[in-house]
């Protein structure tokens, strides 16, 4: 199992500056986009509070912004868990993923120059970490993949609402038993939208990308009812990751 504290603490650094409760929560938002947190970890202030030098009283206000984004649960007498997700979410984060990312891939041919590099650097980072087997960061370059296709919106507002997004769809990649199997077929999708897009072709990325966003929740809703988790998660399902 992954010591995610002891991870956690390379996150201090990050709060030198203003140890408030935004930046604790971004930390923590991080590593649950980045997989190191996964759905049903309980977040210890001890543990926390160590590892990024915090107080119990701004901890606990980062917490109550991370449930306020669907990323924490607070169970009474219990304390603060990474949310478990439930169909109902899965089915409802693709609805608006539809929305968001298809207006970014027919925004294309008003893009400025330049536009398209992130989306490149997230498809060359999958690339790279399939080669080292490095399942975890394929996932994690998947999201950013996703981000940066948002991003071709040009909207500072949309880009805030799609790492929420992200985040809350990293806690859903955890249903897939083998990453591998999951993740790998879509690094080849990825890199054909890109090219498309690199063409100028919105209508065909567009095309390719509801194909694509529809088999992966196709993909997700089965693995969920595989483990029985339906339309009500059980947010205690596990209390460590």
């Amino acid at each position: 199992m992954v010591d995610w504290s002891a991870e956690l603490s390379a996150g201090a650094a990050l709060l030198a500056q203003s140890s408030t409760a935004d930046r604790v929560a971004e930390v923590l938002r991080t590593r649950i986009v980045e997989g190191l947190l996964a759905p049903g970890t309980r977040l210890s202030e001890e543990a926390i509070g160590a590892a990024l030098m915090v107080s119990r009283n701004t901890l606990r206000e980062a917490f109550r912004l991370l449930c306020k984004e669907h990323l924490a649960v607070h169970q009474m007498n219990r304390g603060v868990f990474v949310r478990v997700l439930s169909v109902d979410d899965v089915v409802d984060l693709y609805r608006l993923r539809r929305l968001i990312e298809c207006a970014g891939v027919r925004a294309i041919g008003q893009c400025p120059p330049g536009t398209l590099d992130a989306v490149r650097v997230a498809v060359d980072d999958a690339e790279r970490a399939v080669t080292s087997a490095r399942w975890r960061d394929v996932g994690t370059a998947d999201l950013h993949f996703h981000q940066a296709l948002a991003g071709l919106v040009g909207s500072a507002r949309v880009d805030e609402l799609m790492r929420g997004v992200l985040a809350e769809l990293r806690l859903v990649f955890h249903v897939m038993p083998r990453p591998q199997q999951f993740h790998q077929p879509y690094l080849v999708r990825n890199r054909e939208i890109l090219q498309l897009l690199e063409a100028g072709d919105g209508t065909a990325a567009e095309a390719a990308l509801t194909s694509y966003l529809d088999d992966a929740e196709r993909e997700l809703i089965s693995a969920y009812r595989e483990r029985g988790i339906g339309s009500q998660a059980v947010d205690d399902e596990r209390e460590h990751g």
